[in-house]
């Protein structure tokens, strides 16, 4: 039989970074909350599926790629081997352990759990369709529920040779020989790994550059190191045809030196994601959704129903999971009547955590230059840096964008190791409109790789220290 809850303040449906995050927000502001999830585990896409998982993997590939350079350092490691299924059983604990932390918090801060499907009734109900269905009312509803790879209406999904970054994930073996479609951040960070672990990997790209929405400087650097490491990154190429065959997947693939073939084992689509909204009946509770299936918000994120907000990747804000917490804490903040004022998207940080990593914020060159600023820029490799030296990884640089008349910061974008930590510095200088000089004037420590950010600064104002 159907159970009526009591009126809740806040009703998150969605419990990844986003509605997780917009949900602790609202019980620290004393408000009533329950967030509706319909995976067994909470922490979304990012914790179950994305950012945690790969990230995992990306470490085990990292301590390999150490390991097998130890003897340079004076470290004799011997013949150091992949056991694959090890490093499965290690990804799969760190999420276990992660989504159990996110349940406490859940449990610590008195929100409510409701598992199920939620579906819009009326503006204000909300249907949990699950073991135990029920009903709940909510002064204000938080759609938070992300989004699923994009597939090719073309390639089905067919593990193990047609697969998404999901069933990936799942693999109890590495394939011999592997393509890639697409070269964004999802595309690269997983040939990254399966190359490191012994795959043939081939990245295949529309654009001209892999990561095609960072600097131009970054996207071809990344490529040539891309080469140095054995993966065939095909830029300015589209895939025409495919066909499963014995072997795998027969890929024709149309680039600047005609067609060409191409047979693998296993095929990664990464061509983008699309927003999880069809079970949601939005049309019951007054909101229709774009073209492409995105809600429309304002910029305090409210729909077209002012007491139902949508935040992370079903809104056309960049699929990151922590913008998708930035708007989680935003929206529970107007909810509460704490007037903040919209989140600038323009200091949101990009990271791709490949080998070499990426990290970036604020404007390329050209996109400063598309808006009208006169330039200046200052870059400073990572193979001047003492600290990066030591470690043995010198590949990247650091390039600052600034604007020419007032010195004002207006991107920074960092291409190597630790580089998606690195960004942190530049994200809060440009959060307090810094300038050139005033981060050149900042000390930093010795031997830090920070001291790449540091000498790109004084190479924008004309010289760098070290080079």
């Amino acid at each position: 039989m159907s159970e009526t809850h009591a009126e809740f303040d806040v009703v998150v449906i969605g419990a990844g970074p986003g509605g997780y995050v917009a949900a602790i927000r609202a019980a620290h502001h004393g408000l009533k909350v329950a967030v509706i999830e319909k995976d067994a585990r909470l922490g979304g896409t990012c914790l179950l599926r994305g950012c945690i998982p790969t990230k995992s993997l990306l470490h085990s590939a990292d301590l390999l790629r150490d390991l097998r350079q130890a003897k340079e350092f004076g470290i004799l490691a011997g013949n150091v081997e992949v056991d694959f299924a090890g490093v499965q059983r290690a990804r799969s604990k760190v999420v276990s352990k992660s989504a159990a932390g996110v349940d406490y918090l859940m449990r610590s801060n008195k929100v409510s759990v409701l598992s199920g499907t939620a579906s819009f009734v009326d503006p204000h109900t909300l249907r949990v369709e699950g073991k135990s269905p029920t009903t709940v009312r909510a002064k204000h509803v938080v759609v938070a529920t992300g989004s699923v790879p994009r597939p090719l209406p073309s390639l089905p999904v067919e593990a193990p040779y047609v697969v998404t970054s999901d069933e990936l994930l799942e693999f109890p073996k590495v394939p011999r020989t592997m393509a890639v479609l697409g070269a964004g951040a999802v595309g690269v960070e997983f040939a990254s790994v399966f190359r490191s672990f012994g795959a043939e990997v081939t990245v295949i790209e529309m654009a001209d550059r892999p990561l095609p929405i960072e600097d131009e400087d970054v996207g071809r650097e990344f490529a040539r190191i891309y080469k140095k490491r054995g993966i065939d990154c095909r830029t300015s190429t589209k895939l025409t045809a495919s066909r499963r065959v014995d072997a795998g997947v027969e890929l024709t693939l149309a680039g600047p030196d005609g067609e060409s073939k191409l047979t693998v084992e296993t095929l990664l689509v990464a061509i983008g994601r699309r927003p999880v909204v069809e079970s949601l009946h939005l049309e019951r509770a007054g909101i229709a959704v774009d073209k492409d299936g995105y809600i429309p918000v304002d910029p305090l994120l409210h729909t077209q129903a002012a007491h139902i907000f949508a935040i992370g990747d079903v809104i056309r804000t960049p699929w990151l999971a922590h913008v998708a917490s930035a708007e989680g804490i935003l929206v529970s903040d107007v909810i509460a009547g704490k007037n903040p004022a919209p989140l600038n998207y323009l200091q949101t940080p990009s990271c791709t955590y490949s080998d070499p990593e990426v990290g970036s914020v604020g404007l390329t060159e050209k996109a400063a230059i598309a808006k009208g600023y006169a330039v200046k820029t200052g870059k400073f490799p990572f193979s001047a840096v003492a600290k990066a030296r030591i470690g043995g990884h010198t590949d990247g640089f650091v390039k600052i964008v600034a604007d020419k008349k007032y010195d004002e910061i207006l991107g920074v974008h960092i291409l190597g190791n630790h580089a998606t930590d690195l960004i942190a510095e530049a994200c809060v200088a440009m959060r307090l409109e810094c300038t050139t000089e005033e981060l050149a004037n900042t000390i930093h420590a010795h031997p830090t790789l920070a001291e790449g950010v540091l000498e790109a600064a004084h190479a924008t104002l004309g010289k760098a220290m070290h080079i």
